[in-house]
């Protein structure tokens, strides 16, 4: 699935609003973590209701959305 075309760009923050991810539809994704607001910056894939992550650094990480929520490494973000 193009990330152009997929329903999950966009802002998704969990619950404290420590951790936020922006999806942006070009593919990319910044994750801000407390006052640390481009902690982490890498490319991405959807592919259904699943989500990979590839870090600029190499790191990598995936996740799920399930019923409109984003489960990923343990926590749970929402769309904002």
């Amino acid at each position: 699935m193009s990330e152009a075309s997929h329903p999950y760009a966009g802002l998704w923050v969990t619950d404290d609003g420590r951790i936020r991810h922006e999806l942006l539809p070009n593919g990319r994704y910044v994750e801000a973590r407390g006052s640390r607001e481009r902690a982490y910056e890498g490319r991405y894939e959807v592919r259904g209701d699943h989500i990979d992550y590839w870090d600029d650094t190499g790191f990598t990480a995936d996740g799920d959305f399930i019923d409109g929520v984003l489960h990923h490494a343990g926590m749970v973000l929402r769309r904002r």
